[in-house]
């Protein structure tokens, strides 16, 4: 590493920056909404290093006075000064809006003087070299804590403020890009919830006329099952006529450890709202059979509690399309069952079933055991669902299908740029790539 006659000068982050604290938050003032919502430190995304809504609690609105100096502003830098997560300590986020956050006491704030280009600090904070400081530092109880005094007692080699900007705007334009396929996929994700709800909860599909098929008069007919109107020609089956299932692989923790080995979908894959965790991954180094082995957009479902029994925050029953990103074999934990389905059509139509509100409140009645609950797989194959005619399968499917294939090739970008902007990260911080 250069050091002061090279091109990198050694500080303390204390010389470069102010961090200060946030306020002590009275749980008596938490309320389910209101102007302003308390940082947690669900709110750091410390795999990516960005901000992150917190879905985990409820109460995340503070109603009780506030001084003006705890109310964050757009792009202000913080880092939690409490570690609930391997990982979380040195991380940092940027406030994404103005005036909606208040600081807590948990979280601190960084405040760059005329030495430090705040581009550079948002990803000088997380580098190796800061982050082992602060682990080193960190108090040793079961949940580790620094403070704004540990932090500025960190010892940091940094360029010339013009060499700062520039590294911190090529890494900016790389978390933007990121950021930006990330929204994009989330679009498209709310454009195939919108579809399923107007052809399949409000039977507006496109008729014959490609016309909206309910709205304007649409033939309808009384279903003695399901005690309600369906459209004219459509049935009503049990979903265990449908498909068959298959468990995945059991494991052990000495045949999931490290980054070698196939990938594996298991829990930490799956969110409360269906869709698919990238960082949840995990890579399998056991035996498999060849009945185990997944492709892309296999259909498959979570059956097992994750949460306490939250069943509004837990995953169970909740189904995934596996994406096209893997190179290889990939496979599945005993956790997960993947459902081969009959009519391949068929299987867009379910992942979008398995992902309501209505089938998740239905098929959580299913779930028995103690301390950890598992799906009775009966209530999955008992269910009576409306099955469309195959010209309006055909029609969702090919369309579902161009959606994952889209999300599928904006996963695979996203992973290269990860993989480069982590490349990147510790040659441009310790001086041995220069940006032109």
């Amino acid at each position: 590493m250069k050091t002061e006659n090279g091109k990198l000068k050694k500080y303390k982050l204390g010389e470069l920056m102010e961090v200060t604290r946030g306020m002590s938050l009275s749980g008596d003032y938490y309320a389910t909404e209101g102007s302003l919502m308390r940082l947690t430190l669900g709110n750091f995304d410390y795999r990516n290093n960005c901000f992150k809504n917190d879905k985990s609690k409820d109460n995340l609105y503070f109603t009780g006075d506030v001084k003006d100096e705890f109310i964050l502003h757009k792009d202000d830098i913080i880092t939690p000064l409490t570690e609930q997560a391997i990982g979380l300590l040195g991380s940092t986020a940027k406030i994404p809006c103005d005036g909606k956050y208040i600081q807590s006491q948990d979280v601190g704030l960084i405040r760059c003087n005329d030495k430090l280009c705040p581009d550079y600090a948002f990803y000088l904070i997380p580098s190796k070299v800061v982050r082992t400081q602060l682990s080193a530092a960190a108090q040793q109880t079961k949940i580790r804590h620094t403070s704004p005094d540990k932090i500025k007692n960190c010892t940091v080699w940094i360029p010339n403020y013009a060499e700062q900007e520039k590294i911190g705007k090529l890494l900016s334009s790389l978390d933007d890009k990121i950021a930006l396929n990330r929204r994009m996929n989330a679009k498209l994700e709310q454009i195939a919830k919108r579809l399923y709800d107007h052809w399949f909860v409000q039977f507006d599909f496109p008729n014959a006329d490609g016309k909206p098929y309910k709205s304007p008069g649409g033939k309808m007919e009384y279903n003695e099952v399901l005690k309600r109107e369906i459209p004219a020609g459509w049935e009503v089956k049990k979903l265990g006529t449908l498909f068959t299932t298959n468990r995945g692989v059991s494991y052990s923790t000495k045949t999931i450890t490290g980054d070698k080995g196939i990938p594996m979908i298991n829990l930490a894959s799956f969110s409360p709202d269906g869709s698919y965790k990238i960082d949840g991954i995990k890579t399998y180094t056991g035996e498999y059979t060849n009945e185990k082995v997944l492709k892309p957009f296999d259909l498959v479902m979570c059956n097992t509690q994750q949460t306490a029994i939250d069943f509004s925050k837990d995953i169970i029953g909740k189904a995934l399309l596996v994406p096209d990103i893997f190179e290889g074999d990939i496979t599945s934990s005993h956790h997960v069952n993947t459902l081969n389905v009959h009519d391949e059509k068929l299987k867009f139509y379910l992942y979008r079933l398995f992902n309501t509100d209505y089938f998740h409140a239905y098929i959580s009645h299913y779930a028995t055991g103690t301390n950890i609950m598992g799906l009775d797989f009966a209530g999955v194959e008992n269910y009576s669902a409306v099955i469309p005619s195959k010209e309006v399968l055909s029609k969702f499917a090919d369309f579902t299908l161009n959606i994952e294939k889209k999300k599928s090739e904006i996963i695979r970008e996203n992973k290269k740029l990860i993989a480069l902007r982590d490349r990147l990260l510790p040659l441009l911080m310790n001086g041995q790539v220069e940006v032109k």
